[in-house]
């Protein structure tokens, strides 16, 4: 490589949905980009290969729904109920999860920001669908939408992957495989260069700014012992083997701060066999399990240790998977009866998935390594609380248990008629909730709020934006959005760098 490839006014490290956002955005913007993609090709794409796909994003109907989807007709849309999700609806959910601990100015750019994102996004070739299996419910022929996420990319994480590097090649964007950031260079306080490490050897990229977007370090076992504690080492990682704190460790070195929930992630509750690390091979989130609202988790000893109705999935799941790392064995059990079986999320159904059935819970019970006479007493006992009142999935129904702990607060049904089905579930690791500090366009800060000149970052390494839990399809949506303002606010840096000719 001669010294003209080696020079770029913008260079993205990473290359899943936040970074490519802020490669297509700095190259709208008339910056030439590079791209860092540590893993090879095939293996690209960081976490979001593997999402499902679900963004959450402010809208006020239907109307707005079908501007980002324009192929809804008259007729489906005459068959839709969509409640609108509001900026402020938006922002109270992230505050409600967070238990108000959001950053306030990072939140609202979120909220704020998440329409126009889409759209922007939409334009650069990226489509979009209604998620109907998993967010509405049908009554009387027509699909009643709820929990403010009924939008997902079109070929799940795979499609939004494979869009977005089309749009890349399209805008002329250079991509390196293989291709890992190792240094940042400084010079006179701002950045002048960037050290990769290739098959090549090592190169020196020469840049005046750079996009930190390449994720936290869920995929180092060793710093999520350090940093979220011993029992993390027996996580699943659910996404990229490639995140593994190299963005942070660099940023840091050049005097960023560490910002966020230290101790936090986004964890889910996980088939007990699913890979150690993401199945390239077996693509989209296929091994989760988020229908435990509808029946109960027990642990090995055969107690409940959450409330599985507390809330829709949208906002548990993501902190629910650590509560499962907390229990005896890192592992638990789904258990749901044939009332239930066939309104179960279609992940229940695939081959991947691990179950248990049998035609009476003694049967059921049998077949698992659990103290059985205590799991027996446990549903028994969840059975006798069960309160009368009217189930209904598509809201918080308020049919609750009385009397035990923890309660049951919504969708509480007996669970009494075979035949019954156990799923093992264990943690898998998605991202930490700890980053690096950047203002609200994507600046990094040092101490005293000063940003450093030439470095910016988005996607996971912003940290600040998730305390504890989020709501469902932010990340995707917040990776886009800082993504977009990040790609932005680095090609505005090089412009006003550039000596004129």
């Amino acid at each position: 490589m001669g010294e003209f490839e080696n020079r770029y006014d913008v260079v993205v490290v990473g290359a899943g949905n936040a970074a490519l956002c802020a490669a297509i955005s700095a190259a709208e913007n008339q910056a030439r980009v590079l791209v860092l993609e540590k893993g090879p090709k095939h293996k690209r794409g960081g976490n979001s290969f593997f999402t499902d796909g679900a963004i959450r994003f402010a809208f006020n109907g239907l109307a707005d729904i079908r501007k980002v989807i324009p192929k809804i007709s008259d007729e489906e849309a005459a068959k839709i109920v969509m409640p609108a999700y509001t900026e402020q609806n938006y922002y109270d959910d992230l505050m409600r999860v967070t238990s108000g601990k959001s950053t306030p100015e990072l939140a609202q750019q979120l909220v704020s920001q998440s329409l126009p994102t889409i759209q922007w996004m939409r334009e650069h070739g990226i489509e979009f669908e209604l998620i109907y299996d998993n967010q509405s419910f049908l009554k009387d022929g027509v699909s009643h939408f709820w929990g403010g996420l009924p939008v997902k990319t079109k070929d799940k994480g795979i499609g939004l992957v494979r869009s977005l590097n089309e749009r890349a090649e399209q805008l002329g964007i250079d991509v390196w495989y293989d291709a890992q950031a190792t240094k940042i260079h400084m010079a006179d306080e701002q950045v002048s260069s960037l050290q990769v490490q290739t098959p090549d050897g090592s190169n020196v990229v020469q840049t005046s700014c750079i996009v930190l977007a390449c994720g936290s370090f869920e995929a180092n076992k060793a710093v999520r012992k350090e940093k979220l504690g011993e029992e993390w080492a027996h996580a699943i990682v659910r996404g990229t083997e490639y995140n593994t704190g190299d963005g942070i460790s660099m940023a840091l070195e050049v005097g960023a701060q560490r910002y966020g929930q230290l101790d936090g992630c986004h964890a889910i509750g996980t088939d007990a066999n699913a890979p150690k690390v993401g199945d390239f091979q077996k693509p989209g989130d296929i091994f989760k399990k988020h229908s435990y609202p509808l029946g109960l988790l027990l642990n090995k000893e055969g107690n409940r240790f959450v409330d599985e109705g507390a809330d829709f999935r949208n906002y548990t799941y993501a902190k629910y998977g650590k509560e499962i790392l907390k229990q005896p064995g890192h592992i638990a059990y789904q258990i749901f009866d044939s009332q239930v079986r066939s309104m179960l999320r279609k992940e229940y159904d695939l081959h991947e998935a691990t179950f248990y059935q049998a035609d009476t819970l003694e049967a059921l019970v049998e077949q698992l390594p659990v103290q059985q006479e205590r799991f027996l007493e446990t549903v028994q006992s969840y059975n006798k609380a069960v309160q009368d009142g009217e189930y209904n999935p598509t809201i918080k129904d308020s049919k609750c248990t009385s009397g035990i702990t923890p309660p049951k607060t919504n969708w509480a049904l007996s669970v009494s008629e075979g035949p019954f089905y156990a799923f093992p579930v264990t943690c898998g690791i998605t991202f930490s909730f700890q980053g690096i500090k950047a203002d609200p366009t994507g600046k990094v800060l040092a101490e005293g709020e000063k940003p450093i000149d030439g470095l910016f970052a988005a996607g996971e390494m912003i940290g600040g934006i998730f305390y504890d839990n989020y709501p469902g399809g932010s990340g995707l949506m917040s990776g886009a959005v800082f993504g977009k303002l990040a790609g932005q606010s680095a090609a505005a840096y090089v412009t006003e760098r550039r000596i004129p000719q």
